[in-house]
């Protein structure tokens, strides 16, 4: 049995540490604001989890597990106004990744629950064991040597990476498709360690739903940050040649009919 939390489903995956501004209108979610602002203001159970929808609509008319992907991310609220009409406006910040196990739909609460196992990183473990691109060590004082290789080896990928998006958003940006240039190069510097820039680059770039839940579903900021250097050289591929930027699928589709 894993933890129940509340479960917002929406059109793409949501990243730690990026901040996502809503409007609640629904009423099941109103509901759910209202349950959240009766916890305690200075407490941590002021979130609920983000996933991404698989296929689908209306979660609740398909089977709501296999209609949203299974990585996921809380969304830790941190700023509420109410409207005039009931609803809300709210800013959360992406919290921790946890892989859903169910998801529970009811009459009350009205809004979907999911229970959930929360995933860690594997930084730690990794340069715990010594591991960077494949160099390996007995134990002792070397250790320390090679912890700092990963290290700096990270840096370089960290750097390599950021110089890849920042063309990308340069290309991005003459089809009219992204801010100035200046704007992403404070984001850049906002994103002052490896795996900031890495969940940066993962929610900022033009990609498909799929490239970026696997990127969500990536543990090690390593790994994440070679997988977006390879995502952010074929995107500039296919600016350079095609000028064309993904699409989702979502956007040509027609409203569900009862035909």
């Amino acid at each position: 049995m894993g933890e129940l939390i509340p479960l917002f489903p929406l059109g793409t995956p949501l990243f730690p540490g990026v901040v996502l501004p809503l409007h609640i209108f629904e009423p099941r979610y109103r509901r759910l604001m209202r349950d959240l602002l009766s916890l305690p203001e200075d407490g941590e159970r002021r979130f609920f989890g983000v996933a991404a929808i698989r296929q689908g609509w209306e979660v609740e008319r398909i089977a709501p597990a296999e209609a949203l992907y299974d990585i996921g991310c809380t969304a830790h609220v941190r700023r509420v106004a109410p409207q005039p009409d009931g609803g809300f406006a709210i800013v959360t910040v992406g919290g921790e990744r946890f892989r859903l196990l169910d998801v529970i739909v009811g009459d009350d609460p009205p809004y979907l629950q999911a229970e959930v196992e929360w995933l860690a990183d594997e930084e730690a473990a990794e340069e715990a064991a010594g591991h960077s691109d494949g160099i390996v060590t007995a134990a002792g004082p070397a250790d320390e040597l090679v912890a700092a290789v990963a290290r700096g080896s990270m840096d370089v990928l960290a750097t390599g990476v950021a110089g890849l998006f920042a063309r990308y958003v340069a290309e991005v940006a003459t089809l009219g498709a992204a801010g100035e240039d200046a704007e992403v190069a404070e984001l850049l510097q906002a994103a002052d360690d490896p795996t900031a820039l890495s969940w940066l680059v993962a929610s900022a770039a033009l990609l498909t739903t799929e490239d970026r839940q696997a990127l969500l579903a990536e543990s090690a900021t390593r790994r994440r940050l070679a997988a977006e250097a390879r995502v952010l050289r074929r995107e500039l591929t296919l600016l350079e040649t095609l000028g064309a930027v993904p699409a989702p699928l979502r956007q040509f589709a027609a409203p569900m009919t009862v035909n």
